[in-house]
């Protein structure tokens, strides 16, 4: 008789509920554990910066599954704290039980919040928006709120400072580059987010960061590295994330922004896979590795690498894809844009409803609609080809999108 085997996942994430249910339709019959430290069960992470955040939707419409689904599938869930992994005795230590052996793992363990590293960033009223404690924690916040300040105008800063308007707050979005987004999607684009919020009320200032906190136990006010004073009684900092690879380092795994990993998603342990935040990934369209911080991502990942663990040798390669929603504002983007792409853009920038291309040398690197709906699937499958389009037609808009494909 043979031996049960384990497939132990660490994270009890997107990545992680996915990578279960991948082993589980790849048809693995052994024990699956998924370890997470959070004792509820495993939940998307969009709906906390919007629809949550603003109390519109119950924390448990963003669960990855229905509650039974884990005991259907005989799905061990485990409320703990991964210490160590022993990649070569395939053990893992536990914080509060046993140490757990294992045949195969994934791993899925996420990201952190960057700190807030200034004078004062550990006063009470200073928020991170990681986990559906956060965004719980934040909604009363806000509801108490004078002022809001937030720090960054990422993904996450855009969009907290979007649902907090729409909460009736008053907002301040502080800053370092010239635009919202600005890192991601340049400077041109950055600028439609930024009318975007000013036309929604909020007060922006960018171009510089935060110098200072001030307040006794909790945050007064914020001094910018400009040497302006902005009142705010709620501070919320969405200053980026770090991957969790401490585990994956400690454990002698390959480990460069990231865990490093293979087409199918396997580290430089055999056996031993990774998916979602932490996931430095070979990606064959772009014949580099790249690590990518969206749900859809951590979706997809964690379903292949699951699948991978229980025997499959799926190769990873769909197109990076990120959503977001701001007001009256939403936007689709496909593909992976390099600093030095050209941008071209159709469509009405001021009436915020356009499609943007990225592009080298007339192949499309990515592409994004903002409130052009149904047309994703040809944005795929003008970035999918690689074959260089005539600039003229990427920006006119009598070219209808599927005569881009392999022209």
């Amino acid at each position: 008789m043979t031996a049960e085997r384990t497939l132990a996942i660490v994270g009890a994430s997107l990545a992680g509920a996915k990578a279960a249910e991948g082993a589980r339709t790849a048809g693995y019959e052994d024990r699956i554990v998924l370890i997470g430290d959070e004792s509820v069960l495993p939940y998307e992470r969009p709906p906390l910066s919007k629809a949550v955040l603003r109390g519109e939707a119950d924390p448990t419409t963003a669960r990855v599954h229905p509650d039974e689904f884990y005991a259907a599938h005989d799905i061990e869930l485990v409320t703990d704290t991964v210490t160590g992994l022993d990649a070569d005795r395939r053990v893992l230590r536990l914080a509060r039980r046993q140490s757990l052996p294992f045949d195969t793992a994934v791993l899925a363990t996420g990201a952190a919040p960057r700190p807030l590293a200034v004078p004062g960033g550990a006063l009470g009223s200073v928020h991170y928006l990681r986990t559906e404690d956060d965004s719980l924690r934040l909604h009363d916040a806000i509801r108490r709120a004078g002022r809001v300040a937030v720090v960054g105008a990422g993904w996450i800063g855009s969009e907290v400072a979007a649902s907090a308007r729409q909460m009736g707050a008053d907002v301040v979005l502080i800053e370092p580059a010239p635009t919202p987004l600005h890192r991601v999607l340049g400077a041109t684009l950055g600028r439609v987010f930024a009318q975007l919020h000013a036309d929604h009320g909020v007060i922006l200032r960018l171009g510089t960061g935060v110098r200072e906190l001030r307040g006794t136990s909790a945050v007064q006010e914020v001094v910018l590295d400009d040497g302006r004073v902005e009142p705010a009684d709620v501070v919320v900092a969405g200053v980026g994330v770090m991957p969790r690879a401490g585990l994956a380092a400690d454990a002698g795994l390959a480990v460069d922004n990231g865990v490093v990993v293979d087409l199918h998603l396997e580290t430089t342990a055999s056996g031993i896979y990774a998916a979602g935040d932490i996931a430095n990934a070979w990606h064959p369209h772009y014949g580099r590795h790249l690590r990518v911080e969206h749900w859809a991502n951590a979706l997809h990942q964690g379903f292949t690498a699951g699948g991978n663990a229980a025997g499959r040798h799926d190769p990873f390669d769909r197109l990076p894809y990120f959503f977001s929603d701001q007001y009256d504002l939403g936007m689709e983007y496909v593909g992976y844009n390099d600093a030095t792409d050209a941008l071209v853009l159709r469509g009405d920038l001021e009436g915020r409803r356009f499609v943007a291309f990225w592009h080298h040398d007339g192949v499309v690197t990515a592409a994004m609609h903002v409130n052009v709906w149904g047309v994703t699937e040809d944005l795929k499958a003008i970035v999918a080809s690689r074959t260089a389009v005539d600039v003229g037609r990427l920006a006119d808009p009598d070219v209808a999108l599927p005569e881009l494909v392999g022209t």
